[in-house]
């Protein structure tokens, strides 16, 4: 089912629905307090990866629980410096670095912190990162309660095409849309009956297809949502922004979806 309309996925102001149930997007659904997740992936398509995490909110958070879970190496970085994040790593194992260390050596790496940061992202970011690195972008626009204006996004610029203008290397964009509780407790084997879908954008096929492996490995199925100008499609306000249901209605909401950003969405 969609989520109710006001509520966001993500979790944490660095992307909760890529919220909290009475905010106004999906962001976290708020911390856990059981097991982290209930599924384990046996399934391995993309070996294990070297992955950065930019952003340590509700989505940057889980996703570093999840990889590290899964055997991946991940070095996570947030804006307050690594000393704060010593709770996430000795839960996780996960390294804690700066943001100008996140990418060195990764594979993938996961931005995941509000829009109106981007900018201020260390320079030559993805200098040290392995060659061929995929970049996941999970953010979203939410000019009212936190970015602020950012023109070009308001004159119809796609999110995720202004995000990689921004660090100048193409992005995948994914997780944007999806509760952060979620990817802690709604991962499915595959070939599960109801199991959960993402929509992944982006105009790299390969690195597109390293996202979906990633998603298959955290238990979810994936629908491919075009290129990154088709990316609006999953913008805060579409009909699949929040949506938890299995592919074929992700795909009918990615189709019903209007490129008109209501006035609730902008600034």
């Amino acid at each position: 089912m969609p989520a109710a309309r006001g509520s966001h996925p993500s979790g944490g102001r660095e992307n909760q629905c890529a919220g909290a149930r009475n905010s106004i997007r999906p962001t976290g659904v708020g911390e856990p307090t059981g097991p982290h997740f209930t599924y384990r992936s046996h399934r391995r398509k993309v070996g294990t990866m070297k992955i950065g995490i930019i952003g340590a909110g509700n989505i940057g958070g889980n996703l570093t629980r999840r990889f590290t879970a899964l055997g991946h190496d991940v070095s996570v970085a947030n804006s307050r410096g690594p000393q704060t994040l010593t709770a996430l790593v000795e839960e996780t194992g996960a390294t804690a670095v700066t943001a100008s260390e996140a990418a060195k050596g990764a594979q993938v790496v996961v931005v995941t912190v509000p829009l109106k940061a981007v900018p201020a992202l260390p320079d030559g970011l993805l200098d040290g990162a392995a060659e061929g690195v995929v970049v996941i972008d999970t953010g979203n626009y939410y000019p009212r309660e936190r970015d602020g204006l950012i023109a070009a996004i308001e004159d119809g610029l796609p999110e995720s095409r202004w995000t990689q203008a921004q660090i100048g290397h193409p992005v995948v964009k994914a997780f944007n849309g999806t509760y952060a509780q979620d990817i802690l407790s709604n991962g499915r084997p595959t070939g599960s009956t109801g199991r959960q879908a993402l929509p992944v954008a982006g105009d790299d096929a390969a690195a597109k297809q390293t996202v979906r492996d990633l998603i298959d490995e955290l238990g979810f199925d994936t629908v491919d949502a075009g290129g990154l100008d088709e990316s609006w499609r999953q913008q805060p306000g579409t009909p699949v922004y929040g949506h938890r249901g299995v592919v074929a209605e992700i795909e009918k909401a990615l189709a019903s979806a209007s490129a008109e950003r209501t006035a609730e969405w902008r600034a």
